[in-house]
C-alpha cells in the first residue's frame, strides 16, 4: 500500500479563508483512511520543521499538494516551503543538477535521488474551466498543468513523476463544494486504485 504525504497549502489571506482547500484536504484524509493508505500531514501555514519535512519526502511514495491558485501559481507559503525543504534535501532528495564537468551542457535536471516517487496537484481556482481550455480565453487552451510548468519541473528535478492533476474551478463565483468533494474522492480512488 502506498504511503502519502498530504501538504495543505491553504491560507487565510485577504478575501480567502482557506476553507475550500481545507475541505478537500480533509476529503483526501477520509478517502485514504477508508482505503487503508498510510498518511502523514503537513499544514504548511501552521509551520514545520524543515528536516522533518525532508524525512517525510523520503518516507512517502506520493506527495499531494493541496493549494489555491494565487496570481497564476502556488501561494507564497507553498513556494517558501519548496525552497526551504528542497534546498535542505541536497544530498538526500537530489545529488546535483545532474550535469557532469566533462559536458556541462547535458543532463540538467537528472540529479534527483527520489526516483520512482510521485506527486499530485489538487488545485482550487476562481477561474472558470473555459479560461484553461478555450484558445481565445486567458490561458489560450494550454490547460492548468501549463500554468504550473515550473512547479512540475521543481518536483521532477528531485526525480519524481506527476500523477493526474485535480482541478476545482469557479470556487468563489460559482462554488460547488459538494460536487467537487465527490469528484475529488472519485479522482483519488481512481488514481490510487482504491475500492468504492
Amino acid at each position: 500500500m502506498k504511503k502519502v504525504l498530504l501538504l495543505n497549502g491553504a491560507k487565510q489571506f485577504a478575501h480567502s479563508d482557506g476553507r475550500y482547500n481545507a475541505t478537500l484536504h480533509d476529503t483526501a484524509l477520509a478517502v485514504f483512511d477508508r482505503g487503508g493508505v498510510e498518511v502523514k500531514v503537513t499544514q504548511i501555514d501552521e509551520g514545520y520543521d524543515i528536516q522533518e519535512e525532508v524525512a517525510k519526502f523520503l518516507w512517502a511514495d506520493v506527495i499531494i499538494y493541496q493549494m489555491p491558485g494565487w496570481w497564476m501559481g502556488a501561494p507564497w507559503i507553498v513556494k517558501k516551503y519548496i525552497d526551504e525543504v528542497f534546498t535542505q534535501g541536497h544530498g538526500s532528495l537530489y545529488a546535483s543538477d545532474g550535469r557532469t564537468r566533462s559536458d556541462a551542457s547535458q543532463k540538467y535536471g537528472s540529479g534527483g535521488l527520489i526516483q520512482g516517487k510521485q506527486y499530485m496537484l489538487s488545485l482550487t481556482w476562481n477561474a472558470p474551466q473555459q479560461a484553461f481550455d478555450d484558445p481565445s480565453d486567458f490561458f489560450e487552451a494550454k490547460g492548468v498543468d501549463a500554468v504550473y510548468f515550473p512547479f512540475h519541473k521543481a518536483n521532477q528535478f528531485l526525480g519524481m513523476s506527476g500523477l493526474p492533476t485535480f482541478l476545482c474551478v469557479d470556487v468563489m463565483k460559482r462554488p460547488n463544494i459538494e460536487g467537487d468533494v465527490q469528484r475529488y474522492a472519485q479522482h483519488l480512488k481512481a488514481v490510487f486504485n482504491l475500492p468504492g
